[in-house]
């Protein structure tokens, strides 16, 4: 993925960046790399310690290697996501390339991006600060996502999005979403029973000119899980087989009554 477009916006302001990595020498590199755009870097070379770093002194990211010692990382980002203060901190996947099960998981468990290995560190860097950027401006109450949707809230049926809180509400029930969930929902909320191809989703939601396209499917997944009555069986994010994704609230009774704004 190149999120050429996200990082010509300029460089966010300095950041506290942890990284847990137990190979010394990437480690070196990626905080040499990310102090001298500079962020203030800690380092934690296990599962364990890098879980507990987290915990005690929350950064503003996390840059997180799948293979550790202790605990790997996956299940250093699930125990992380099960804690209330660690449910939104942004992630970003250090993966091997050939492992494509694992990069889909932790998109799943709500990894904001990742970079596989062998990789440029100066890439590496754009993306945190990518993200870094996304979270920040989600924190203001607006961000990439919203101002692509901007204005008031958009009525979906009994969902309600606010750009500008960045909440998303179904039947007065809020729903967690991470940044990257809610910049998508806002997009085909902005634009229903229009067709997307998972390329267009890729660069149109998040500014990326190429990359994994597995990463749509797996945040239109973690979405519907979120906002469908039945994941199981779809019915408001519909899959138009073989083109992409629609948004389809004539096809929800909920969303029907309502109608979209």
């Amino acid at each position: 993925m190149n999120d050429s477009r996200s990082s010509a916006a300029g460089p966010p302001s300095p950041g506290r960046v942890l990284v847990v990595d137990d190979d010394p020498t990437v480690s070196e590199v990626v905080a040499g790399y990310l102090t001298r755009a500079g962020h203030h870097v800690e380092l934690a070379d296990d599962g364990p310690q890098g879980l507990a770093l987290a915990r005690a002194r929350r950064p503003d990211l996390l840059v997180l290697d799948l293979m550790l010692p202790g605990i790997d990382g996956l299940e250093v980002l699930r125990r992380l996501r099960s804690d209330e203060d660690g449910a939104d901190l942004p992630v970003v996947l250090l993966t091997a390339k050939g492992d494509e099960s694992d990069r889909i998981l932790g998109l799943e468990l709500g990894a904001d991006d990742y970079v596989t290995k062998p990789f440029s560190p100066r890439e590496l860097v754009l993306r945190v600060q990518s993200v870094l950027r996304r979270s920040r401006a989600a924190g203001a109450g607006a961000g990439a996502g919203a101002a692509r949707s901007s204005g008031g809230p958009v009525v979906c049926g009994d969902i309600t999005l606010d750009p500008q809180a960045r909440t998303v509400h179904r039947a007065g029930r809020q729903l967690l979403l991470t940044i990257r969930e809610f910049d998508l929902l806002a997009f085909l909320l902005r634009q229903p029973r229009t067709v997307f191809s998972r390329q267009e989703l890729m660069e149109r939601v998040w500014g990326w000119d190429f990359g994994d396209l597995s990463t749509v499917t797996v945040h239109i997944r973690r979405l519907r899980e979120k906002v469908e009555h039945d994941p199981a069986a779809p019915v408001l994010i519909t899959t138009v087989w073989g083109v992409g994704y629609r948004l389809d609230p004539a096809a929800d009774p909920v969303a029907e009554e309502g109608g979209a704004a």
